[in-house]
């Protein structure tokens, strides 16, 4: 647990109590401030009670009397499109309000520190695509090289829930929108920008608000070096913002598909290969198709940006490839789960929307691809020019009859269930064949979220033998 520091002996508001929210009170009580929390769930508040935390409903008046600050969980909208009622009643009354991303960053340096002979590093990774593989990748180069590491934030544990830094350890930071944009302290050694695709628009009130939560993590933190995807213009932008000269390596350029020229420091991936130029000279190559791990131009990036934040932490080219080739992947994203009979099953649950579900198909060929699931604003016919690559298609879900009549010509079989589509696709299969499931729809017409629907195809994969 990280103790949060500067409110010792204050009362300090705690909105929800989700995993965030439980650990921001346990920290808050463990730096001797006093929690006072409410979740407008029941259950949520019994929980925080059996934990002997007092509730405080923050929609009272006077409730904000003798109040230093209100944290708030990520989930809960601040502003657009309106502030929830209890942080309303904070701006009026006053009271800061703030998150636990910004209590972590305040809080996990201490006088400990003053022994180290090398500092504890922070790597926070943004981005609308990839930051979880990313970070996990970062994390995992990390362990192999057994540097020490944590890895927290919207992958793993709360940030408040990390232990205490020891001497060169580095702490890898998943960061959302949500969690960014509130935040009053930023203060990363690293940063990383993936990449960026329309997301959350309701709640940042559209493309410009949703970038401009990602862009404070440079903007206010000020990084000592930034990791840039810079294959959108938002990406070229904050570049181009962040950098003094064309040639300063504070800003390390990465990109999937295009080469990268000039003087800086830059790392790009062409037709699986990922090269580092540094001062208008190739430094290092690297082959990324064989690596079972890493499928596809969307991980190449995220390679990419780990590489760059690797080779920022003084990895040698060499180290960093031999880890990359035992990078499983992360569950539910482009997952290789089994190989059988020559035909691969993959596993990308979280391709919830059109934009993910179209990097999975351009990842594999000879695909039987399971779909389907409660669709999304739009439907799937921008996913038309990446389907070139499916020999059939095997839909899922309750509504999977109205979902098959958008796929046209394509060759496909209404299953409805995982368990009917698993084993038609497996029957159909043939050597070289990747049996893929990327929805390309919510999982909530059948399953509690994507991580039990991709449960449910690995479950029934392993069924096959």
């Amino acid at each position: 647990m990280i103790p949060v520091q500067g409110y010792s002996g204050a009362r300090v508001g705690v909105l929800g109590l989700g995993r965030s929210g439980l650990a921001t009170a346990r920290a808050l009580q463990a730096g001797g401030a006093t929690p006072l929390v409410w979740d407008d769930n029941e259950a949520a508040r019994k929980a925080g009670e059996a934990e002997g935390f007092a509730l405080h409903d923050f929609t009272r008046a006077g409730a904000f009397d003798d109040i230093a600050a209100l944290i708030t969980s990520p989930g809960i909208a601040h502003l657009y499109p309106e502030p929830h009622r209890a942080i309303a009643a904070a701006y009026k009354a006053g009271v800061p309000v703030d998150n636990d991303i910004s209590l972590f960053f305040r809080s996990f340096a201490t006088r400990d520190w003053d022994s180290f002979d090398q500092m504890p590093k922070i790597v926070a990774v943004t981005g609308s695509n990839g930051k979880s593989t990313t970070s996990a990748l970062i994390y995992h180069v990390l362990q192999k090289v057994e540097r020490p590491t944590q890895l927290a934030g919207n992958i793993g544990r709360g940030v408040l829930d990390l232990d205490p830094a020891i001497e060169a350890e580095v702490v890898v930071l998943e960061l959302s929108s949500y969690q960014l944009e509130l935040a009053r302290a930023l203060t990363p050694d690293i940063a990383v920008f993936t990449n960026l695709s329309p997301d959350h628009l309701d709640r940042h009130a559209g493309h410009g608000g949703y970038f401009a939560a990602k862009r404070r993590l440079f903007a206010e933190g000020g990084p000592d070096r930034a990791i840039i995807g810079v294959d959108e213009v938002e990406g070229q932008y904050l570049a181009g913002q962040l950098s003094a000269a064309g040639s300063d390596d504070r800003v390390l350029r990465v990109s999937s598909g295009q080469k990268l020229t000039g003087d800086g420091w830059n790392v790009f991936v062409r037709k699986g290969q990922l090269a580092e130029w540094r001062k208008g000279r190739q430094t290092a190559l690297i082959d990324l198709r064989d690596i079972t791990g890493l499928p596809g131009s969307h991980n190449h990036q995220n390679a990419a940006a780990a590489y760059g934040v690797c080779r920022s932490l003084g990895l040698a080219p060499r180290v960093i490839e031999a880890a990359f080739r035992s990078f499983g992947g992360l569950p539910h994203r482009s997952q290789t789960i089994a190989e059988i009979d020559d035909v691969r099953f993959v596993n990308d649950s979280k391709a919830t929307n059109v934009d993910a579900a179209s990097k999975a198909l351009q990842a594999f060929q000879n695909i039987r691809w399971i779909c389907g699931g409660l669709e999304k604003e739009g439907g799937i016919a921008a996913l038309q020019p990446h389907l070139g690559a499916v020999r059939k298609a095997y839909v899922i879900g309750r509504e999977a009859d109205a979902f098959a009549l958008q796929l046209g010509d394509l060759p496909h079989q209404i299953c409805k269930t995982m368990e009917a589509a698993v084993a038609a696709a497996a029957q159909d299969a043939e050597a070289g064949d990747t049996v893929l499931l990327a929805p390309a729809a919510a999982s909530f017409d059948q399953y509690d979220n994507f991580e039990q629907r991709g449960e449910d195809f690995a479950a029934q994969v392993a069924k096959l033998g």
